[in-house]
């Protein structure tokens, strides 16, 4: 049986083997990937596991891969898939000449997956980064606090949609979920999924639920594990917001003032009508 505390060290990282978990300790180079270095260390509980294969890799090597169930790691849910090969954090790329220590620690680890295994987890069972957390879009600065996600829009990227909306800030209790669209592809994203709406509001550079990434901005070691800390405490709130449905929401004074306040800047600067300024500042004020 493996012993508690072992270690099997490959390329980018080094896996501890515990008595109910598996500590991934991720290197930091010039050569390892981004992300592995963002995230420095996880704790990858036997429970979390559905399964463990052994298989050849390139150039003399093998590949230790654990697979985690649907709904157990919150930085794999929010990735959805999009995450390349050489990125996923539960590969452990090893030597050839090691294969054979490798098969006898999958084996160890398929010895400790439970029956349910294969079934979904109800709950994530692997910690997401911790906030505060920010990251630069393209359009605006995107901030996580660990209650609220707030953007602040470019003057030179965002649209003007998003700046006659304002500045934008959503507690997690409103929110339902969280889109991530790789910035490694076309029309990468981050969207915010809001409770009660049935579908997003127009494509992402539109929606000031969104954050638009490219040349550069919203990288995956930045975007990804933000968007996982987010999408952990939306689930983590759900208990919460569904109790907070059935109480009529009263507005904040505070924030009514400062969106009109903001709305004044624009209407300074020529981004808003005499019109507009007043339809919108009668709609807020309606909110009182």
């Amino acid at each position: 049986m493996a012993r508690m505390g072992d270690v099997l060290a490959g390329f980018h990282a080094a896996w501890e083997f515990d008595s109910d978990s598996v500590l991934i300790r991720y290197e930091r180079g010039i050569r390892t990937p981004k992300l592995f270095a963002a995230l420095g260390e996880r704790r990858i509980p036997h429970e979390a596991l559905s399964a463990v294969r052994l298989t050849p890799g390139r150039r003399g090597t093998v590949v230790l891969h654990a697979e985690p169930k649907p709904g157990a790691d919150p930085l794999m849910e929010a990735a959805a898939g999009q995450l390349k090969e050489s990125c996923d954090p539960y590969r452990l790329v090893l030597p050839a000449e090691r294969e054979t220590l490798a098969e006898y620690y999958a084996d160890e680890l398929r010895a400790v997956l439970g029956p349910g295994s294969g079934e979904p987890a109800d709950r994530h069972l692997v910690a997401a980064p911790e906030p505060p957390l920010h990251f630069k879009a393209y359009d605006g600065k995107a901030s996580f606090d660990g209650r609220s996600v707030r953007f602040r829009w470019s003057w030179t990227g965002a649209s003007s949609a998003k700046w006659k909306a304002g500045d934008q800030s959503f507690p997690v209790t409103e929110l339902c979920g969280v889109e991530w669209r790789t910035p490694e592809g076309m029309g990468g994203h981050l969207r915010l999924l809001r409770r009660g709406e049935d579908r997003p509001h127009g494509e992402p550079d539109q929606d000031p639920a969104s954050v638009v990434f490219g040349l550069g901005y919203g990288p995956v070691h930045e975007s990804l594990p933000f968007a996982a800390s987010v999408l952990c405490a939306v689930r983590a709130a759900a208990p919460v917001a569904a109790a907070a449905a059935l109480v009529p929401a009263r507005p904040d004074p505070a924030d009514i003032a400062e969106r009109i306040r903001h709305l004044g800047e624009l209407h300074s600067a020529g981004l808003l009508t005499d019109e507009e300024f007043t339809s919108k500042k009668a709609e807020l004020l309606a909110e009182l």
